[in-house]
């Protein structure tokens, strides 16, 4: 596009102060110097003058917050410059400063906000970009904002007025809203916008909310027109790249409270977002952002790597199109996967872990299909994004080999099941079909590795669709197949239907503190039958229920811990309901129960809950140890470890966490040691409900990511009360205590556990480690076997035995089989290691000695023998010694033929020499010893001179001899 849309450089004219005072005047800029060239700047350029912008109007330069969340359980990735003043906007934090500015790192490609299918297809989507922002604390509101922007378009980079279009508000009668004619007249008094420019726009353009509930209010976005002859005035909010927005300036003024009633904040904030890469396309005078100098160095750096013909910008279905389609494809994703891998993410199975292998395995597609690279190419481009976007976020120059090393892992590993993958998408595309089956697009997902996505991308490169509900459909089959093989029924769906059917009251747990519940109430049942279920007024012995009380004591599955058994009792104890599990949906209780004793009358008024209390004593050691343990692995593994997964029951706990390497046995033990300190230490283990709000200011407090949280939260702090942490909230201290939102039970101090140990470390994904451990009788128990264990090895290696191979095997399986600590596996397979080693030696020993006792008995057969031939038995000689004999007596009897039989246990040895002379008369060692192994049961052959053979049946050893006896003499005769 020609530079005519830049104004020439002149002075802005205002009334407002250096350091942003309210205007009291209209202040239109004018443009009175005459139109000079102007140089198109450069991205770095463009990103700098913005900040600088800012700075002189006072405003903090804060630098970016990661693009992969930390401490936001709520956020798959950071997708707008807002996420880190979140709490500011909430009223839950403070800053130190009122204005910010900054240019933050934003990856948008799940969840609400995805960008991912539409990259590479037009000219300004991306999944990752940066977000130019500046903010106002309760300090300057919208008169500033619009003036500030203004004066940075068309006053410092000279964007001209008529490209220009301004958004606002147009009023929402259900929210009883009027139109923000406030932000319109400060668009018409504080700058020269064309008056026909500004435009009212309703709810689902111009008015920004950060969720349901919370702050929220009218915005104000700013449009560019990129037109040849600025006719774009019908295309604003009308998704055609021609006219673009560039810069949205959002006025936070209200509160949404729970009710949905929307109420003015005492103070008002303003939080503005421009896209960086929109707009340095717009002041370099390019239609696409990847025209810019943002993206064509990469673009370079692919056509070197790839030997594919130059980017030509091509946006149609021809061959250039669709290869400028996989540049731009390949750009953008080597930018989001170098910096979500730089700021801690990784490629795996789950959450944003499969978000981000998606993307490598789309950017990897097109690079094998589109561009024809037959070899690892993406990660050698990691580089090329270092250059150009290190020195604005220098995080990316501190260790981008582990990037590459990571993306060449992943990649190398998608590649070999690819051209698998594409061969069976090309047959069942071939089929004719219009669209590729949920089944079939099942099976590229299951056994090749396909996402969805990338089979949907292929299809559409093709002119085919995907049949998304049958997949899902697959996927769900897959799910309940899996849940299945786990021995645990899936009663979801069952549950999920009550729900739909009936009107279930919330059911109040009062399980925290007891698990005896004695209580007049009605009690719902429902029986199971088959898929579904049904109300009776009594159930039967031996029939599978639900029921539903107003109050339990059971726990319900969640959080990763398993629901509570127990009994349910009714009739004075004639009618009884063994619970086997609880679960819950929403906020109402379901106990899954067998019929024991009845019938059960739903009747009754009286109910006893009784829940299994050593079961759960058991479950509440393993879930105080597992927080332990959470915050000893940040203590002594890796200081980032987040919590990516747990399961708690009453065998044990598991956990996930994030972690860039395996756990060292160093590091085990240092876990271990600082759990078992902690419960010496009798810590109490205090729990309260908290606003969330208020909670989330908690130092060091831990949340798990994807865990959705309610507006009211359990805090559980081992160590120091809720009430403490909630006063202080800020203080450093709290930092090093075990502080997380847990709805589990509990212990009430930590010295009930007992005892802890890790019983095994696994990864399970990249980045993504797994540690098993057991608590309380539990740990004593599986300590004190390991110790039996090792007594065992050490008495071995004292005293050995004849059966010491076979015990060592026997203890060899038992360290494989059963439940250890995993310090005490790894020395326990050390010592076996150098108890396997004694055997050796004495192996070594023994048959030293043994084939010194082979010589003097082939001496001794050699002195005896006579002319013909020499037949023997050796006691004990495996071919080995036999050979060994062998040698002794050819020694002494060269011109002998020989055959000697090693007589062990459960098998015989055959070994013939024939001298040359013999041969010639046609005896032939190999045939003699076939025919000796032969009547033994076995077989063999060799050379004419030399041959061995064995004999499976040792009681078959005189018809072996006779057989060796009478092949001789028929030689000899």
């Amino acid at each position: 596009m020609p530079m005519s849309h830049l104004r020439p450089i002149r002075k802005p004219v205002s009334t407002r102060q250096p350091n942003g005072g309210s205007p009291s005047t209209r202040a239109r800029h004018t443009r009175q110097v005459p139109q000079r060239e102007c140089l198109m700047p450069t991205s770095a350029e463009i990103r700098t003058q913005f900040l600088d912008f800012f700075k002189g109007k006072d405003h903090t330069h804060v630098p970016s917050s990661l693009v992969v969340p930390v401490g936001d359980p709520t956020l798959l990735f950071a997708n707008a410059g807002m996420n880190q003043f979140k709490d500011v906007f909430l009223g839950t934090g403070t800053r130190d400063y009122r204005r910010a500015a900054n240019t933050q790192k934003c990856i948008r490609a799940g969840g609400k906000h995805n960008d991912l299918e539409d990259v590479g297809r037009d000219t300004y989507h991306h999944t990752f970009f940066e977000m130019l922002g500046n903010w106002s604390f309760g300090d300057y509101f919208k008169a500033e904002a619009i003036e500030w922007a203004w004066e940075l378009l068309t006053g410092q980079w000279k964007l001209d007025p008529s490209r220009l279009h301004a958004t606002v508000f147009g009023g929402d009668p259900q929210d009883g809203l009027e139109p923000d004619h406030e932000a319109a007249e400060l668009w018409r008094k504080l700058t020269d916008i064309p008056p026909e420019h500004i435009h009212f726009f309703g709810r689902k353009d111009n008015f920004w909310e950060m969720g349901d509930t919370g702050p929220c209010g009218p915005c104000s976005e700013i449009h560019y027109d990129n037109t040849p002859n600025r006719s774009g005035h019908g295309l604003v909010n009308a998704d055609d790249p021609r006219v673009i927005e560039i810069w949205n300036l959002v006025f936070i003024q209200f509160n949404r409270d729970a009710t949905g009633k929307l109420r003015p904040l005492p103070a008002r904030h303003v939080d503005t977002g421009m896209g960086f890469e929109r707009i340095t396309a717009v002041l370099q005078g390019k239609s696409s952002n990847y025209d810019t100098d943002v993206f064509t160095p990469i673009f370079a750096e692919i056509q070197r790597i790839t030997g594919a013909p130059p980017y030509s910008g091509a946006m149609d279905q021809s061959e250039a199109g669709k290869r400028d389609t996989a540049y731009r494809v390949i750009a953008d994703h080597i930018r989001t996967l170098t910096m979500a891998l730089t700021d801690g993410g990784h490629c795996g199975n789950e959450g944003r872990d499969y978000v981000l292998r998606r993307i490598l395995r789309r950017a990897v597609h097109f690079g094998a299909n589109t561009l024809g690279v037959d070899q690892p190419f993406f990660h050698e481009l990691v580089p090329a994004v270092v250059r150009s976007l290190g020195d604005a976020f220098p995080e990316l120059k501190k260790n981008p080999q582990a990037v590459a090393d990571e993306l060449r892992e992943e990649e190398t590993a998608f590649r070999r099941t690819l051209d698998r993958g594409t061969q069976l998408f090309l047959q069942i595309a071939g089929r004719g079909d219009k669209t590729i089956s949920g089944d079939d697009a099942f099976t590229l997902f299951d056994t090749h590795g396909f996402p969805l996505d990338l089979t949907q991308v292929m299809a559409q490169d093709r002119g085919m669709t995907v049949d998304v509900a049958g997949f899902q459909a697959r996927m769900e089959q897959a799910r309940a197949l899996s849940r299945s093989a786990s021995g645990r029924e899936d009663l979801t769906p069952i549950l999920v239907e009550l729900m739909q059917k009936e009107s279930l009251l919330a059911t109040g747990f009062e399980g925290y503190s007891t698990t005896e519940l004695n209580k007049k109430m009605s009690v719902r049942l429902f029986v199971i039958e088959g898929d579904h279920c049904r109300e009776v007024s009594k159930a039967q012995v031996d029939e599978r229920v639900i029921a539903v009380a107003p109050q339990t004591v059971f726990y319900a599955e969640s959080g990763g811990q398993v629901g509570d058994t127990g009994v349910i009792e009714a009739g004075h104890g004639k009618a009884r309901l063994r619970v086997i599990d609880t679960r819950k949906l929403g906020d109402v209780w379901f106990h899954i129960a067998d019929v024991q004793a009845g019938p059960v009358d739903a009747g009754e008024r009286t109910w006893h809950l009784s829940v299994d209390a050593p079961r759960r004593a058991a479950i509440m050691s393993h879930h105080t140890t597992t927080h332990l343990m959470n915050r000893a692995l940040r203590l002594h593994v890796h200081a980032g470890a987040d919590q990516k997964g747990s399961l708690v029951d009453e065998f044990k706990t598991r956990f996930d966490f994030s972690c860039p390497a395996p756990v060292s046995p160093e590091q085990v033990q240092a876990v271990e040691k600082q759990v078992n300190d902690d419960i010496a230490a009798d810590l109490k283990v205090y729990w309260a409900q908290a606003p969330q709000e208020e909670a989330l200011r908690i130092n060091g407090l831990r949340a798990v990511f994807g865990e959705k949280y309610p507006p009211s939260v359990r805090v559980v702090s081992i160590g120091v009360p809720v009430e403490n942490l909630l006063a202080e909230p800020d203080r450093e201290q709290w930092s090093g205590y075990s502080i997380e939102f847990c709805g589990g039970t509990h212990l009430d101090k930590t010295g009930d556990a007992e005892g802890f140990v890790i019983i095994n470390e696994e990864g399970v994904a990249k980045g993504i480690r797994r540690l098993t451990a057991l608590a309380g009788s539990a740990a004593h128990r599986a300590t004190v076997e390991a110790s039996g264990l090792q007594a065992r090895i050490d008495a071995l290696g004292t005293s050995g035995g004849a059966d010491l191979p076979t015990q060592v095997m026997e203890i060899q399986k038992l360290i494989a089989e059963r439940e250890l600590p995993l310090i005490a596996r790894w020395k326990l397979r050390d010592s076996l290691a150098a108890l396997q080693q004694k055997i050796k030696e004495l192996d070594k020993q023994k048959s030293r000695q043994a084939a010194g006792d082979i010589v003097e008995q082939a001496r001794a057969l050699a002195d005896s023998a006579n002319d013909g031939f020499l037949i023997e038995c050796i006691e004990g000689a495996d071919p080995n010694l036999l050979r060994t004999a062998m040698d002794v007596i050819r020694s002494k009897k060269p011109g002998l033929p020989l055959l000697l039989v090693g007589v062990m246990p459960d098998k015989l040895a055959f070994l013939a020499s024939v001298p040359p002379e013999y041969i010639k008369q046609g005896w032939k060692a190999g045939d003699w010893v076939r025919q000796v192994a032969q009547a033994a049961g076995g077989g063999g052959g060799g050379r004419p001179d030399m041959a061995q053979a064995g004999g499976r049946d040792p009681e078959k050893l005189p018809e072996a001899l006779s057989a060796a006896n009478d092949f001789a003499r028929s030689r000899l005769t």
